[in-house]
């Protein structure tokens, strides 16, 4: 597998803390690549950096063997680059369909008179939903999407990213806030994104989670880059000896 991203010795700085100092890191197409550290660790400063949301002071991004600077979100999904945050950034008063297509909303003309077609917005989401084998009912895709459980609405957020054809997702702490079940659900969504050959950069505080997901791990501790490791190679425990000595 080649490499779709390689972030070459970033750092950034806010005021008196080295956030990021020097870190590099690779991705391979359709890899699950894991960033674990405690809190300050800069694993968040590293994906907003990814994701154009900071502007590295220092160090390179390449993206597809080509050298780019991602200045701004817009910029980084059009290149293909989506992040799910925690917050999932849904419109809970939305529905299902409003959701995926929220700020590039087809038209359709009835009358003469240019109208959003929600058809074409239902239909488009069953598709990608079905595709990626999410369990929503087809009568729950009209429903605001506040009503839906946290693992519906983590799907749906995954599925809006994939239906505007993400390359790379960042995945920030995609199980926090969910059941068991739901948490298997978003385990077995991973797997589906490996195999149609998207890349993953996964975070998460449960080491559990992370060796079942991943491919590979980097440790970041107090913004250095301490460790990276196949998951096939290593140990939970190697893992935490890491993050917590370096």
């Amino acid at each position: 597998m080649n490499n779709i991203l390689e972030v070459s010795s970033i750092s950034k700085r806010f005021g008196g803390v080295q956030a990021l100092d020097k870190v590099s890191i690779t991705l391979k197409t359709g890899e699950v690549l894991a960033l674990a550290g405690d809190n300050g660790a800069g694993k968040t400063t590293l994906i907003k950096v990814i994701a154009g949301v900071y502007h590295p002071d220092n160090g390179s991004i390449k993206y597809e063997k080509k050298n780019i600077i991602i200045d701004n979100p817009r910029y980084a999904r059009e290149l293909g680059i989506e992040t799910i945050y925690q917050d999932l950034a849904l419109a809970d008063n939305l529905n299902v369909g409003a959701n995926i297509f929220l700020g590039k909303e087809p038209m359709t003309k009835k009358y003469g008179v240019p109208i959003i077609d929600r058809e074409h917005m239902l239909s488009e989401s069953n598709k990608i939903l079905k595709n990626l084998e999410i369990d929503i009912p087809e009568d729950s895709l009209e429903e605001p999407v506040g009503k839906l459980s946290g693992g519906q609405r983590q799907a749906v957020a995954i599925g809006r990213a994939i239906y505007w054809n993400a390359k790379i997702l960042i995945m920030d702490e995609p199980t926090a806030a969910l059941g068991v079940p739901e948490q298997r659900n978003v385990m077995e969504l991973i797997k589906k994104l490996r195999e149609n050959d998207v890349a993953i950069i996964y975070i998460s505080h449960n080491l559990s989670d992370i060796f079942q997901a991943s491919d590979r791990i980097v440790v970041l501790r107090r913004g250095l880059k301490v460790g990276e490791k196949l998951i096939s190679e290593t140990t939970s425990d190697e893992i935490l000896k890491l993050m917590v000595q370096g």
